[in-house]
């Protein structure tokens, strides 16, 4: 039997009776870092005997062994409430990104609160020095009906058997062929698939963050239950570092940030999830979107602009009062007319193209806007400018022949990393998103632009995976990630090839040899939106933006009243060069000004004295360094400074 380590290494043992004894056989430092293998796929515990060729060892510090540790956590999280509250109802407790929860209804519709969550890690921690087994068992669905006979969250999940299809419940150990249960104790099972780690010895750098209320099922017409959130690791030292990065985001959080540094707020006069930028993030924004147009222009685009709301027809035809109505905003009834506001841009853009027959030679059309769409999102998921209800999407949509599909894609590819880039960003990856269940098309249509998607990512120096049946309902589609500055994943741009809407809206071109074709078109959103680009900007720079993006690059501080006028005459030479110049006269003491520019994050604070006033230099208190530079020739700063000041538009070469 082929073994494969956890460092990538592999050994060839005979068979084995046991996970354990496979682990037993193999030279690992430290044993008790494998929690769980893999078999033909399938990750199961290691008091199972192994099959397939090959067994994977899975140790804690990988994604999947980290994914067991929390959902083993939230076990132990489930038993230590029910013990301190006993006759409590249990739900779901599933591991998420970085961590778990566990929902539970309390008796007599109790709630937790600060005091309640010490007890609770207490207990866990009891639970833990136990050496509790975790212990797998197989039962009928009656047997599992009877067993949790008084847990009515249980009993739905093991009664909706039939309607396993469109639930969630297949992951909670529920089949058409039986149940499958967890015992750690004399007293506590739990619904589970598994698996989970040998015992609760090896858990233990945990901690509870905080609790919030939730419905049972996401239904707000349903029971509303209370949910412990937690966090856990493999080990002391990794628990310390992500509470670290949570203290990290804290302090970038673009909410607070967009606060205190005057950019946003959301007025609940407005509504929520619709936000309203003040002066300095409206400029933030006019910024970033003034770059973005010269370089779609030097990039062959040509601009359209669409209005915010059309006829239901329009929404009809394209598929989204199918496909899409439970995110869309209510319709208004006008003239003998339904109207709704537009969920996206794109059916507008092919009535653009359709306005009138196009050829062969004006393909691709490559059609650039920033459209403001309008999306419903449950209040409880909305997030400052990451998740709103009006984005501005910078929204692109190109028609091409089908045998420029490969070359163009290859090329947007290209064109979306490069202005990424130019924002400071670095680090990428991407998902192949292929096609769901619930989809339209034919086979071969997918298999077609699923390909053409394929061949521009292999073209690219982007690693990426396959997110099998992830992708639209009517396109597979690319979604580009990045990485911020503490190691946080964000999704941004996507690239979707769309063989549906031309044929819903009958597109065609006149090809050369004067017969009508259906073109190709592509979906392309690069910011993804700007609302949602802004947050990552400000969280990705903790509110320090590059200084072609701050608002105010340049503050110049006169020592004293009789200074003031060499100031003045340095910010008009620094306007002249393009530079964005605020002056703080000498009316509150020097150190406060120095420091309310730094409390604004801009770039560079010179200060003037009577010996600069003579030298004609300048003290330059750079952002960022704890030591100010004197006596610098305000001649040689201007040299320095202006090529921050303005980015050069992006142009990407074939």
């Amino acid at each position: 039997m082929k073994v494969l380590l956890p460092d990538g290494t592999s050994r060839e043992i005979d068979s084995a009776l046991s996970g354990f004894e496979v682990v037993n056989a193999v030279e690992i430092k430290n044993k008790r870092s494998i929690l769980a293998m893999e078999c033909n796929g399938e990750l199961v515990d290691l008091s199972r005997t192994p099959f397939g060729d090959e067994v994977v060892l899975v140790a804690g510090d990988s994604d999947s062994g980290r994914e067991i540790l929390r959902h083993s956590t939230a076990h132990v999280l489930a038993q230590a409430v029910l013990e301190l509250w006993p006759g409590s109802k249990f739900a779901i407790g599933p591991f998420i990104q970085d961590g778990f929860y566990y929902d539970f209804a309390l008796v007599d519709n109790g709630r937790f609160n600060d005091e309640d969550m010490k007890r609770i890690e207490a207990k866990m921690r009891s639970i833990i020095k136990a050496n509790q087994r975790f212990v797998r068992e197989e039962l009928s669905i009656q047997e599992g009906l009877d067993l949790f006979g008084n847990q009515p969250f249980k009993r739905e999940i093991i009664e909706g058997v039939a309607h396993l299809d469109d639930s969630e419940d297949a992951n909670e150990g529920v089949s058409d062929k039986g149940v499958s249960i967890y015992r750690n104790s004399e007293t506590f099972v739990d619904l589970c698939r598994g698996p989970h780690v040998p015992s609760t010895s090896y858990l233990g750098s945990f901690k509870l963050m905080r609790v919030a209320g939730a419905y049972w099922r996401g239904d707000e017409k349903r029971d509303q239950l209370q949910r412990i959130y937690g966090t856990a690791w493999e080990s002391k030292d990794a628990l310390e570092a992500y509470l670290v990065r949570l203290d990290e985001a804290e302090r970038r959080d673009h909410r607070k940030l967009g606060m205190e540094l005057d950019l946003f707020h959301f007025p609940p006069e407005i509504g929520g999830g619709l936000p309203v930028f003040h002066p300095k993030g409206a400029l933030i924004r006019h910024l970033m979107e003034d770059f973005s147009k010269k370089s779609h222009l030097l990039g062959g685009y040509q601009f359209a602009w669409t209005p915010h709301i059309a006829k239901s027809t329009l929404f009809e035809v394209s598929g989204h009062l199918e496909w899409y109505k439970d995110g869309m905003y209510p319709p208004m009834e006008m003239e003998g007319a339904t109207y709704y506001p537009k969920p996206m841009n794109c059916p507008m853009h092919i009535l653009i193209y359709k306005a009138h027959q196009r050829s062969y030679r004006e393909l691709p059309l490559r059609l650039f806007e920033f459209g403001t769409v309008y999306r419903f999102e449950r209040s409880g998921v909305l997030h400052g400018l990451a998740r709103v209800r009006g984005l501005t999407q910078d929204d692109s949509h190109i028609f091409c022949a089908p045998s420029q599909l490969g070359g163009e894609l290859s090329r947007l590819l290209k064109f979306i990393i490069e202005l990424l880039k130019a924002f400071g960003l670095e680090d990428f990856e991407a998902e192949l998103a292929t096609r769901p269940a619930k989809s339209v098309g034919e086979d071969y249509e997918w298999e077609e632009a699923t390909n053409a998607l394929e061949y521009a990512l292999s073209q690219s120096e982007i690693p990426y995976v396959r997110a099998e049946g992830e992708g639209a309902f009517y396109a597979p589609k690319i979604d580009i990630h990045l990485k911020d500055a503490i190691g946080r994943r964000w999704q941004v741009s996507t690239l979707q090839v769309d063989l549906q809407l031309p044929q819903r809206f009958d597109m065609e071109f006149v090809d050369s040899d004067n017969t009508r074709k259906r073109p190709y078109m592509i979906h392309r959103a690069l910011f993804g939106s700007v609302e949602r680009f802004f947050a990552i900007l400000l969280e990705h720079y903790a509110g320090a933006l590059p200084t072609w993006l701050s608002p105010t690059q340049i503050t110049v501080v006169p020592v004293k009243e009789s200074n003031h006028e060499y100031a003045e005459s340095i910010a008009r030479a620094l306007t002249q060069i393009g530079a964005r110049v605020v002056v703080h006269g000498a009316n509150e003491p020097l150190g406060a000004r120095i420091r309310r520019s730094k409390l604004d994050k801009t770039p560079y604070i010179l200060v003037v004295g009577d010996r600069d006033v003579a030298a004609q230099t300048v003290g330059v208190n750079r952002r960022g360094s704890d030591k100010p530079e004197t006596d610098v020739l305000f001649s040689a700063f201007l040299d320095e400074i202006s090529g921050e000041l303005v980015p050069t538009p992006l142009v990407v070469t074939e």
